[in-house]
C-alpha cells in the first residue's frame, strides 16, 4: 500500500505539463536512437554512457567516494564528449529534421517524390546483371530521403531517364566517367562520375575493392541504396544501413530495388495503431525510459521540499575533571529544505549536533543549538529544530585525572 501511494503521489507530480514534457523528449530521443542504428560504433557509445550512468547511482548510494569523484569529472565534460562522439550522428538528426520541417511546409500534392516504375527498375536489375556477367563494374546510388549531397563529391549532372544505352555508356571502360558513382534521385538518373566516402569497417570488406567500399561508406552514413558490380568477381552486391551482401541474380536484384521504393516511398494507406506499437518497439521503449528517467531527475528531483529528521545530540570539548551525567534531549528534529536529489543520497552519518562544553563549570547548563552546531550536506538548508535548546546536567568527577 505504502509503494502504491507513492506511485500515485509521482503521478500527481507529474500532471498534464510533465506528461506533454516527456512525450516531447522522448520523440526528439526516439529520434536521434533511430538515427545511431545507422552506426554500431555509435550505439556501443550510448550503451557505455548508460552503463557508466549506473554504476554512477549505484557509487552513490554504496558511498565509493573515488569511484564517485571520478565519474563526476567525466560528467562535468560530459556535453561536450557527447558532440565529440556522436558528431556524425547529430548532424544527420539535425538533417533529419530539416528535412521534416521543408516537407510539412511543401504542399501535399508535391511531398511525393516520383519514383522508378516498376518496368525502370527491371531495367535497371537487368542492365547490371549484364554488366555483372560481362565483368563490367559499376556503382549504382538510389537516394532514399536522407540528403546525401554532402557525402558526395565531384561528378557530372546527367539529369536523363534511366535506360539500358545510357547506363551501360556510363559504364563503359572507355567512359571518362566509368569509374565513379552514378546517382539517381526520384526516377532521375542525377549524376556520373561521383565520388563517395570509403568505409572504414573492413572486415565487412574481405577481398573487395574500392568500390564495395565506397558503397559501405555511403550506406553507413545516410539511408541510400548502393549497388555494387564487380569486374573482378562477375558479381552485384547491395550495401544498406551498415551492411553489404551479394545478391544472387537480377530477380534478387529487382525485389530488393521494389522493397527499398516501398520502404522509403510507401503507398499513403490508413495507419493502424498497433503498427505504430510494434514499428521500432525496441527503441521506442528505450526513449520513453530515457525520457521519463530524465524527467525525474532534472525536473522531479530538482523540486523544492522540506523534509524532517531525527539527529543525534552529542558534546565535545568536556574537560577531563568533569563527567556527563545526562543530557536531555538525546536527539532533535531538524527540518531541512533542499531538492529532491539532495535527500536521495542522505545517510544518517551526515547529519549530527554536536555541542562544545568548554565552559568548565558543573551543573546543569542550557544550551541552544545554532547553525554552526548542526553538520549536514551543504546543499541542504536548516529551516527549523525542535527543540531549540538541550539541557546537560555535568558533575565533577569524584577521582579527577591526574596530571601527567
Amino acid at each position: 500500500m505504502e509503494r502504491l501511494g507513492h506511485f500515485i503521489s509521482l503521478v500527481g507530480d507529474v500532471g498534464l505539463t510533465g506528461l506533454v514534457d516527456i512525450a516531447l523528449v522522448g520523440l526528439v530521443i526516439y529520434a536521434f536512437v533511430v538515427a545511431l542504428k545507422r552506426t554500431r560504433r555509435s550505439g556501443l557509445a550510448l550503451t557505455g554512457i548508460i552503463t557508466m550512468a549506473v554504476v554512477y547511482v549505484a557509487a552513490r548510494k554504496l558511498n565509493l567516494q573515488l569511484t564517485v569523484a571520478l565519474l563526476q569529472g567525466f560528467f562535468a565534460v560530459f556535453l561536450l564528449a557527447l558532440v565529440i562522439i556522436f558528431q556524425e550522428d547529430l548532424r544527420y538528426f539535425f538533417e533529419r529534421v530539416g528535412l521534416w520541417w521543408i516537407e510539412r511546409r511543401r504542399p501535399l500534392r508535391r511531398r511525393r517524390v516520383p519514383r522508378l516504375r516498376r518496368r525502370e527498375v527491371e531495367i535497371l536489375a537487368r542492365t547490371l546483371n549484364d554488366l555483372a556477367r560481362a565483368r563490367v563494374g559499376a556503382l549504382v546510388v538510389i537516394r532514399g530521403r536522407d540528403f546525401i549531397s554532402r557525402h558526395i563529391e565531384g561528378g557530372v549532372e546527367v539529369q536523363g531517364r534511366v535506360s539500358e544505352s545510357l547506363i551501360k555508356s556510363i559504364f563503359d571502360p572507355h567512359s571518362i566517367g566509368h569509374d565513379g558513382a552514378v546517382v539517381i534521385e526520384g526516377n532521375i538518373l542525377d549524376r556520373l562520375g561521383c565520388h563517395l566516402p570509403l568505409s572504414k569497417e573492413l572486415e565487412k570488406l574481405p577481398r573487395r575493392g574500392t568500390r564495395h567500399a565506397a558503397a559501405l561508406g555511403l550506406a553507413e552514413r545516410t539511408d541510400a541504396l548502393c549497388v555494387v558490380v564487380s569486374e573482378e568477381r562477375g558479381d552485384i552486391s547491395v550495401a544498406r544501413n551498415s551492411e553489404i551482401r551479394t545478391v544472387a541474380d537480377a530477380a534478387e536484384l529487382g525485389e530488393i530495388l521494389e522493397a527499398f521504393y516501398d520502404e522509403t516511398d510507401p503507398d499513403r494507406r490508413p495507419i493502424r495503431w498497433w503498427d505504430l506499437v510494434r514499428h521500432n518497439s525496441r527503441e521506442k521503449a528505450l526513449s520513453l525510459a530515457l525520457s521519463v528517467t530524465l524527467w525525474m531527475f532534472f525536473v522531479h528531483q530538482s523540486q523544492t521540499v522540506e523534509r524532517s529528521y531525527d539527529v543525534a545530540v552529542s558534546y565535545t570539548l568536556l574537560p577531563s575533571q568533569f563527567k556527563m551525567e545526562s543530557f536531555d534531549p538525546a536527539k532533535v528534529r531538524v527540518r531541512f529544505r533542499g531538492a529532491r536529489r539532495d535527500f536521495e543520497f542522505l545517510r544518517a552519518s551526515d547529519l549530527r549536533v554536536e555541542i562544545p562544553l568548554v565552559d568548565g563549570r558543573q551543573g546543569k547548563q542550557l544550551k541552544e543549538i545554532m547553525a554552526h552546531n548542526l553538520t549536514h550536506p551543504s546543499a541542504l538548508i536548516p529551516v527549523d529544530i525542535d527543540p531549540r535548546e538541550v539541557v546537560f546536567q555535568v558533575n565533577m568527577r569524584t577521582n579527577p585525572p591526574s596530571a601527567l
